[in-house]
């Protein structure tokens, strides 16, 4: 059996968008779009209600990174992507972003 099929690496959560950068391009030309997303929730664990945060660097490159270009800090998104670290030496996870929905 083929290990990439028994392997997922999906994230989907909820937040606010805070510390927007701006759109830039990579030296490739590829448009590139970092920022953190802000989760606040309350879960079940052991049948118990847990308040729940967290800050999650999110980066977009191609065509998400200009449709997410006119996010604005405060505004609540839903984004389905997956984890990486942030470079080979680094141990930070951050979210690349594949699906954005803006939430009204």
């Amino acid at each position: 059996m083929d290990l990439n099929t028994l392997v997922t690496n999906q994230l989907v959560i909820v937040g606010e968008v805070v510390d927007l950068e701006t759109l830039r391009y990579t030296p490739a030309g590829i448009p590139l779009l970092r920022f953190k997303l802000r989760h606040l929730s309350e879960q079940i664990e052991a049948g118990t209600k847990r308040k729940v945060g967290c800050d999650l660097q999110v980066v977009a490159l191609g065509n998400i990174a200009t449709q997410a270009q006119h996010l604005t800090n405060g505004t609540q998104v839903k984004v389905l992507g997956f984890l990486n670290k942030l470079s080979a030496k680094s141990t930070q996870l951050v979210l690349h972003m594949n699906t954005l929905e803006i939430i009204k």
